[in-house]
């Protein structure tokens, strides 16, 4: 069931407007939780407008990569060393999905724990491999292949005396060009969707490299909302540097 919700997830992504939450909390000691969640409420919606919904049961399920990647150690064997790795460096990662025909909520939320921040920097890949190693179905035999192509973006983030940054950046510019380019027939579907950051830091945030930022009552939470198209296409619009009060 997951992995078809993952699968639906790519095909819906040109056609339904989905919305990217990107939560971050730290913590004084600086350890915290990084998730990325996407909300596809309007696909459950639009799926029961059309009488799809026969089979659509409620869910809440979370399942730790660690033991998806012992379930298909096998299969991963067979991969390029290169993707192993990235595989693996998925292993403290979680998975919840929760579907509920009578809300029509379906989201999905990739997160983790981490000691440091750097620990987060493997988020952004983390539904593409899920997807990868995700079985259709108990026993399932099904072989974990390779996505080269979809691995072209990445984020790195940095906490360290009272300042903290997130920088995105391309990994792969021919796989970025390709990308970008097969979105443009789609752009006019994918214009309301968004993608929001919303980060809580231990201490109030004193400033940031974002003029248009919204702030919590306490001064401790960032939200930034921008354009997805225009994420995909500038990644640096989401740059964000942050200086805490000491």
């Amino acid at each position: 069931m997951l992995k078809k919700i993952l699968l639906l997830l790519v095909v819906v992504l040109t056609f339904v407007s989905c919305q990217f939450t990107e939560t971050l909390t730290i913590n004084e000691d600086g350890s915290g939780r990084m998730s990325m969640n996407i909300d596809m409420k309007e696909m459950m919606a639009m799926t029961q407008s059309m009488g799809m919904d026969s089979t659509i049961v409620k869910m809440d399920s979370t399942v730790a990569f660690k033991d998806l990647l012992k379930e298909k150690k096998d299969s991963i064997a067979k991969l390029p060393k290169a993707d192993q790795e990235k595989l693996k460096k998925l292993k403290d990662y979680k998975i919840r999905t929760v579907m509920d025909p009578a809300t029509s909520d379906l989201y999905i939320d990739v997160f983790v724990d981490f000691k440091y921040i750097e620990e987060a920097n493997n988020l952004m890949n983390s539904l593409n491999q899920a997807s990868a190693i995700i079985p259709e179905a108990p026993g399932s035999n099904a072989e974990v292949k390779s996505d080269p192509s979809s691995d072209v973006l990445g984020v790195r983030y940095a906490y360290k005396k009272n300042k903290f940054s997130r920088d995105a950046y391309i990994k792969d510019e021919a796989a970025y060009k390709k990308q970008k380019d097969s979105l443009k027939s789609a752009e006019m579907f994918m214009n309301s969707m968004n993608y929001t950051l919303k980060y809580t830091f231990p201490k109030k945030i004193k400033s940031s490299s974002i003029e248009d930022a919204s702030y919590s009552l306490d001064g401790k939470t960032i939200i930034v909302e921008r354009s997805f198209m225009d994420y995909f296409k500038n990644p640096d619009i989401l740059d964000l540097q942050i200086e805490l009060e000491k």
